[in-house]
């Protein structure tokens, strides 16, 4: 049997590195896409010599982790780091099978002559969840090469993993890509001409142009969590076939199968759909699994492994008081991406009935990146409901809530208020914000109720507001984030 010579890997090694060979300028496949906004502190990461860890870049398939590193990799050539000290490698490439990475780097290290103490050596693995105990080798590699920089990326399970082992621990800074922002989305397609920069204190966004910004929120909702959407009409139009089969099937019929050793697959794709199609409703696990046929036991494996994956995030409910409920047994479910519900049921408009749901969905997923998405509730108790509530200090305690709509009705039936003014009344000494926000479909007004000031704020610039602020607090933290709103 043949086996993969050394010259062969090399010659591979070679071709994934142009930056090797002499007058390298650029990778014009990539520079086509601009950068994300989450680009200047990646790559702080990787340029900080001052704490000896490996950066774990972490977030759901196809949302720009490679280019992301390719657009750092071109940085530091334009900061003059020389090409043959900078190795790129892809767990996934056929050839490099078996080989594992502490062998890879000698190769690259033999290849330049670096010695083990060089400085301003750069190290990239991509995809590293497919190798076995990646945690272990990589920390033994931050250990044994402390001069040399690591980064890392990951698309399924890599959170989890980190979570469990220990491996990594005091080794690892994890940087999480989330699908591109509904702020970013603006900026790609450009028309950040339709957003007005704040002008009070709340730092809420405005618009002179609300129907268009609209229409570009509701084409965000169908593909604009990818980049390569966002630049190409083909996929745009054909959407489930981009997205399904090259980024959710990969996931539920590849990466997790693979990586857990599930058996059922399509349980698994039965049960995601279900999660998909629900997104932003309440759901409790007696319900799941009498709908998808899947014992508890085993629910609470796969919702755990879809987490892992990137592929949702669950959020849990706390009552009028803000009390956590000491048994849980219902929570709500989002999609990371609300590109993923019309690439599996077909694209929404505006008078879609589950608008109010998707609008949800893009307003928490709009909060992957921040460390501060677990600290976000919804509440409900018999006589109402809030969609959004931060709870944070000491006594975690509500420090604001916001309750999202994709109407206009409550601006002007007060009736539709009450279950604001009970929440807010119950948790008023807490509360670090006197103005409760509601989101609407395109009233951007102010008024008074029960003695409350509500700000009415359309729900396209919220999410805008949100993603915008939450990078600027990432970059300048001014506040504790804990008492931070975004």
């Amino acid at each position: 049997m043949f086996e993969i010579s050394k010259n062969e890997v090399k010659e591979r090694l070679y071709f994934d590195n142009p930056w090797w060979e002499k007058g390298y300028k650029e990778n014009k496949q990539v520079s086509k896409y601009p950068k994300r906004s989450y680009f200047e502190s990646f790559y702080d990461l990787i340029i900080d010599k001052d704490v000896n860890r490996a950066v774990i870049l972490m977030g759901p398939r196809r949302v720009g982790k490679t280019v992301l590193v390719y657009h750092a990799i071109q940085e530091l050539l334009n900061k003059n780091i020389n090409g043959n000290n900078i190795l790129y490698l892809s767990i996934e490439t056929p050839i490099y099978t078996g080989l594992s990475l502490e062998k890879a780097l000698r190769l690259f290290v033999e290849e330049f002559s670096h010695k083990r103490d060089d400085e301003e050596i750069y190290v990239f693995y991509d995809e590293i969840q497919y190798l076995k105990d990646w945690e272990i080798h990589l920390k033994s590699l931050v250990d044994s090469y402390p001069t040399y920089k690591f980064v890392a990326t990951g698309s399924a399970a890599a959170a989890l993993k980190l979570k469990s082992q220990e491996s990594g621990a005091g080794r690892f800074t994890d940087f999480i890509l989330p699908p591109l922002t509904f702020s970013e989305f603006i900026r790609f397609i450009n028309k950040k001409e339709l957003i007005k920069k704040p002008t009070d204190e709340n730092n809420f966004y405005s618009t002179d142009n609300i129907k268009e910004l609209n229409k570009e929120f509701i084409n965000y909702l169908n593909y604009g969590g990818y980049p390569e959407a966002v630049f190409s009409e083909k996929i745009q139009s054909d959407s489930s076939r981009y997205i399904k089969s090259d980024i959710i099937d990969k996931v539920l019929l590849r990466d997790l199968p693979s990586l857990y050793g599930i058996s059922d697959i399509q349980e698994l794709n039965r049960l995601f759909a279900v999660l998909a199609y629900n997104t932003g409703r309440e759901i409790s696990y007696d319900t799941l699994a009498k709908s998808s046929g899947i014992s508890k036991n085993t629910l609470r494996k796969y919702l755990e492994y879809l987490e892992a994956a990137f592929l949702i995030k669950r959020v849990y409910r706390i009552d009028q008081n803000a009390q956590r409920l000491k048994r849980v047994t219902t929570f709500k479910i989002y999609l990371t991406n609300p590109s993923m519900r019309a690439a599996l049921f077909g694209n929404i408009d505006t008078n879609s009935d589950f608008m109010g749901e998707l609008t949800e969905t893009a307003i928490y997923s709009q909060w992957l990146h921040s460390e501060n998405i677990d600290r976000l509730f919804y509440a409900r108790w018999k006589k109402g409901e809030i969609d959004l509530v931060y709870c944070g200090g000491e006594q975690f305690t509500t420090q604001w809530f916001v309750e999202i709509k994709w109407t206009d009705r409550a601006f002007s039936d007060n009736s539709l208020l009450n279950n604001c003014v009970e929440f807010f009344n119950n948790n008023s000494e807490y509360l670090t914000d006197e103005e409760i926000t509601v989101t609407t479909l395109s009233v951007e007004n102010k008024k008074n109720y029960q003695n409350i000031t509500f700000q009415f704020v359309p729900s396209s610039l919220y999410t805008y507001t949100v993603s915008t602020n939450l990078l600027k607090l990432k970059s300048n933290p001014i506040k504790p984030r804990s008492e931070e709103k975004p």
